[in-house]
C-alpha cells in the first residue's frame, strides 16, 4: 500500500508523488533513445540537454504533445522508468493515479491507461488537471462556493470552475507554453532572419517575456544561425518585442478564461469576485499573465504556491485520502 503513486504526466514536466514520502521525482518529460539500437539513453534533465545537440542517430523526443501520447511505445518506456526510478519492481505493482487534461478524448484516455499498465501498474486510475490543482492549491472544493483554477500547462491550458467535489464550467484549448516558445522561434526567424532552437527560445521567454506590460528595461542577447549565411549571428531582444511575438497565444488563453467565466452560473460568478482566480501551472508563471487576466476580467488573480508541482500535490492528497477522494476521478473504474 505504501508504494501508491500519483504522476503528472506534463507535456513539459513529469512528476512523481509517493504516498507518505511526497514528490521523489521532477524531470523534464523527454527521453533520448539511440535508433539504430532502440536503447533509451537518458530520461529527464539528462536527456533535455541533448535537445537540438545529438547526431543523427540519437533523437531527443518528447512522447506527449498537447497533452496527449504522440508516441505509445516511448510512453510506456518512459512510464515503466518513472515506475523504476520511484522503487517500483515486479514484485510489487502499484496503483497509480495519473493526472490527465481534462479534454482529454476516450482513445487518448485508454492510451494512458494502457501505457500505465503494460510499464507495471496493477490499477490506473485518471483525474482531471483542475481538480488535482484545485486540491493542491488547498481551495474548498467539496464546499457549495466557486472556485477557478486557470492551468497553463506545456501543451494545454485549462480553465475550471468548481464547486461541491464538480467541475461546473470548463473551457480547455490546446494552447500553452511550448507554443509561446514557437512563436517567438517564428517571430526572430521572421523579423531577424535568425533561426533559434527550442531551448532557447524558452529561455527568452523566462528571461524577458511578459504578458502585460512591466517595468523592465532588461534586454536578451540571443544567438542563432543566419538563415542567409549560415554562420552565427547575435541579435538584442527587448521584452516589447518578446511581449508582440507572443501575444496571440497569450491572447487565446485569456480568451477562454473569460468564455469560462461565461460558462459559470450567475451564483457562482458573484463567488469569484471575493474569492478570485488561481493560476497554476508552469505556463502561469510568465511574467504579468496574472495582471492581464485580472485586467480583462475584473477579477483578482493570484499565482498559486508552487505552481509547478500544485497538480501532482492536489493528486498525492488523493492518494492519502483515497477512499474518500475517489469520487473526483475521472471515468469508469479501470477493470
Amino acid at each position: 500500500m505504501g508504494k501508491d503513486l500519483a504522476i503528472d504526466l506534463g507535456t513539459a514536466n513529469t512528476l512523481v508523488y509517493a504516498r507518505h514520502k511526497g514528490i521523489v521525482l521532477n524531470e523534464p518529460t523527454v527521453i533520448a533513445l539511440n535508433e539504430k539500437t532502440h536503447d533509451v539513453l537518458a530520461m529527464g534533465h539528462e536527456a533535455w540537454q541533448m535537445i537540438g545537440r545529438t547526431p543523427g542517430y540519437i533523437v531527443a523526443v518528447r512522447p506527449l504533445r498537447k497533452g496527449a501520447i504522440t508516441d505509445f511505445e516511448v510512453t510506456q518506456r518512459m512510464i515503466r522508468l518513472l515506475l523504476k526510478r520511484a522503487g517500483v519492481s515486479r514484485m510489487n505493482r502499484p496503483r497509480v493515479l495519473i493526472c490527465v487534461p481534462s479534454a482529454i478524448t476516450e482513445v487518448e484516455r485508454r492510451a494512458v491507461e494502457e501505457a500505465a499498465r503494460r510499464a507495471g501498474a496493477a490499477e490506473t486510475y485518471l483525474i482531471g488537471q483542475p481538480m488535482a490543482a484545485a486540491l493542491g492549491a488547498g481551495l474548498p472544493i467539496h464546499e457549495p462556493l466557486g472556485n477557478m483554477v486557470v492551468d497553463v500547462g506545456g501543451g494545454t491550458s485549462e480553465t475550471a470552475v468548481i464547486s461541491l467535489g464538480g467541475v461546473v464550467a470548463l473551457r480547455a484549448i490546446r494552447v500553452g507554453s511550448f507554443d509561446i516558445d514557437a512563436a517567438l522561434q517564428v517571430w526572430v526567424r521572421r523579423e531577424y532572419g535568425i533561426a533559434i532552437g527550442e531551448r532557447t527560445a524558452e529561455e527568452i521567454k523566462v528571461a524577458i517575456g511578459t504578458a502585460y506590460p512591466v517595468d523592465n528595461t532588461a534586454k536578451a542577447e540571443v544567438r542563432g544561425r543566419d538563415l542567409m549565411t549560415g554562420l552565427p549571428k547575435n541579435v538584442i531582444l527587448s521584452p516589447e518585442e518578446v511581449r508582440t511575438a507572443i501575444d496571440e497565444q497569450v491572447t487565446a488563453i485569456v480568451d477562454s478564461v473569460v468564455q469560462c467565466l461565461g460558462q459559470a452560473p450567475p451564483e457562482l460568478a458573484q463567488d469569484l469576485i471575493v474569492q478570485g482566480i488561481n493560476l497554476v501551472g508552469g505556463g502561469g508563471m510568465l511574467r504579468g499573465l496574472d495582471r492581464r487576466l485580472s485586467a480583462e476580467t475584473a477579477i483578482p488573480v493570484r499565482l498559486v504556491n508552487a505552481p509547478l508541482e500544485c497538480v501532482v500535490l492536489g493528486a498525492g492528497k488523493c492518494l492519502e485520502a483515497f477512499d474518500s477522494l475517489m469520487d473526483l476521478f475521472m471515468g469508469p473504474e479501470p477493470l
